[in-house]
């Protein structure tokens, strides 16, 4: 018996070291899963002739369109007011410069978008493919013909021969300096240029503070008030651990935090450690007992008998809905209010980024992680550039390597590039237990032991999703009107996962749409949502300021600075929102 156990382990180990290699191999992607995605859609088409004879029928019309097309620009000129053979996706800037109305680049971007549009009906609708695999062989389709789009090419993008020609060449010398720059500061681990003028502590995450809590995870900030007197109710923001917390006290002019403290309230934010090898056995319940609730413990004791408005942002907002689903399992009521902002309850539907999400790709990373300890944080960042292709790498190479132009660095792309890391048992059961099995919407997500109920979660909930989300799109978002009966105000923000959250008042064409669904209300679908709530023009923070304010008492003396067994250990930003 011994023996058996022993050559299991060996097989198991064998196995776990071989999918290592190939993640390093293939930057953390399953080939495997490529290839069953790959074989899924030609088998299917290869046995579709219906569907093989409708794509032949396509191919030919669009022959013919854009033969027609090109007489009729030959002959015409660069008239704006002729048709075009296929309009791109509002979204698409890549070939609005009028540039691209002039023979042959109009012909060439057509031709782009007509095959374009010809591998989008190719990787659609072929009837027997697993969803997630058609998804899959479509966005590798859009990856691929990226690779080839006249927009990224120096010698049929007619901006870039136009200024190569004006400067004699000066652009493609900055460019090759800019990526000359880049591949040093690449090699060297440092961060990209511009990022030196936002330093953590001196012109970010500047909001006045106190560490009051440091344990193996997270750090603790009160953050010292400006008003007089402040609402009695506190409020605790839980950052997803994906990044770090800064993204909340950016710039003081672009700072949540910092709105919120001149606002009268108490505010206090846990920040992350962010973990290395010894940390690879922490796992959620550990982010739930060491993270949240000694957070909590310590708000309690430095503002005690106050019940407590709960904040959490994208994957801090998950582990808060956890946590707030346990205490009223419990019955424990020491929260008063839920927030959560871009925050996914439901996994069902996670968006794009479940495009790389499934069980070869999660054996894959396990294995991986068994030997870092850890997911890398340039491993995530490749799977959001991947999903946003056009705003985070072609445009940016053609703009700062043909063009020779730098984007103008600003705090909001300095904290992207601020990374952080998961350990690796966490990141495994996050994946496992929300992404591939949603067992929180499907009651079945354990913690202290017992699972929860969303269903039980009675407190006034406000949330936030995003217009452009990748991460958390908000339909998905949306979902949590159907887990429970509580009353929830949902607000629909211009802007994405980070700039949709980051939202200041005062900056132009910023909106959102908001409504409340009372206590016991029927359920609303997302496009019916869209049709009824009215569309309210700037930022969103002063709606929740005012939706926390109706629930909250008459403003009071503030609180002191810690409390016994939480003094004050270190100046906000504290230490671990600094390591690297």
């Amino acid at each position: 018996m011994p023996d058996t156990f022993s050559a299991a382990a060996l097989a198991d180990q064998l196995d776990t070291q071989f999918h290592a290699a190939l993640a390093r191999r293939f930057f953390s992607l399953s080939p495997a899963a490529g290839m069953l995605a790959a074989s899924d859609w030609a088998l299917h088409l290869a046995v579709s002739p219906g569907k093989c004879m409708a794509l032949a029928r396509l191919a030919l019309r669009q022959s013919e369109e854009l033969a027609g097309y090109a007489r009729e620009r030959m002959t015409a000129g660069a008239d704006p007011q002729l048709r075009h053979g296929v309009q791109p996706p509002a979204q698409d800037r890549r070939f609005a410069a009028p540039e691209w109305q002039q023979w042959p680049f109009n012909y060439m971007h057509q031709s782009f978008l007509l095959t374009q549009q010809w591998w989008a009906a190719a990787t659609h609708g072929v009837k027997g493919v697993e969803k997630h695999h058609e998804n899959v062989v479509a966005f590798a389709a859009r990856q691929l013909l990226d690779v080839f789009s006249p927009g990224n090419q120096l010698a049929t993008n007619p901006v870039v021969l136009q200024r190569t020609l004006q400067q004699g060449g000066a652009n493609l010398l900055r460019g090759a300096l800019n990526a000359a720059d880049d591949l040093q500061r690449l090699a060297a681990g440092k961060p990209p240029a511009g990022t030196e003028d936002f330093v953590v502590g001196r012109d970010v995450a500047v909001t006045p503070g106190k560490v009051v809590l440091r344990n193996r995870l997270v750090e603790l900030i009160q953050y010292t008030p400006t008003t007089e007197a402040v609402h009695p109710e506190p409020i605790l923001i839980v950052p997803a651990w994906i990044m770090k917390y800064y993204i909340l006290d950016l710039s003081p002019h672009n700072s949540l935090i910092r709105y919120l403290v001149d606002q009268g309230h108490t505010v206090f934010c846990l920040s992350w450690k962010n973990p290395g090898y010894e940390d690879r056995d922490l796992g959620m319940d550990d982010y739930l007992k060491l993270g949240f609730h000694a957070a909590l413990d310590a708000v309690n004791a430095i503002v005690p008998k106050r019940k407590v408005h709960a904040t959490g942002y994208c994957l801090g907002g998950t582990l808060l809905a956890i946590a707030a689903a346990a205490m009223a399992r419990d019955g424990d009521a020491r929260l008063a209010s839920l927030s959560l902002f871009a925050a996914q309850t439901d996994f069902s539907e996670p968006g794009e980024l479940g495009l790389f999400i499934d069980e070869s790709q999660v054996n894959l990373l396990e294995a991986q992680m068994t030997q870092t300890g850890y997911l890398k944080a340039s491993q995530m960042a490749g799977a959001f550039q991947m999903l946003r292709s056009y705003d985070l790498l072609w445009s940016r190479l053609v703009n700062e390597y043909l063009l020779g132009e730098r984007t103008p660095m600003n705090d909001l792309m300095a904290w992207n590039a601020d990374a952080t890391r998961m350990p690796a048992r966490m990141h495994a059961q996050y994946l496992r237990r929300l992404f591939l099995d949603d067992d929180l919407s499907r009651g079945r997500y354990p913690a202290g032991g017992k699972p929860v109920a969303l269903s039980d979660l009675t407190l006034p909930t406000f949330m936030v999703g995003t217009l452009t989300d990748h991460v958390a799109p908000w339909r998905s978002v949306h979902k949590l009107h159907y887990l429970t009966t509580a009353e929830i105000t949902f607000a629909l923000t211009s802007g994405g996962h980070n700039a949709g959250i980051v939202n200041p008042p005062g900056h132009p064409r910023r909106h959102h749409q908001i409504l409340t669904r009372p206590a016991g209300g029927s359920y609303m679908a997302p496009d019916d949502w869209l049709a009824a709530a009215p569309d309210v023009p700037g930022s969103w923070w002063p709606a929740w300021v005012q939706w926390l304010q109706a629930r909250s008492g008459a403003p009071v003396a503030p609180p002191h600075v810690g409390a016994r067994g939480y003094k004050a250990i270190a100046d906000a930003p504290g230490s671990y929102v600094l390591e690297k």
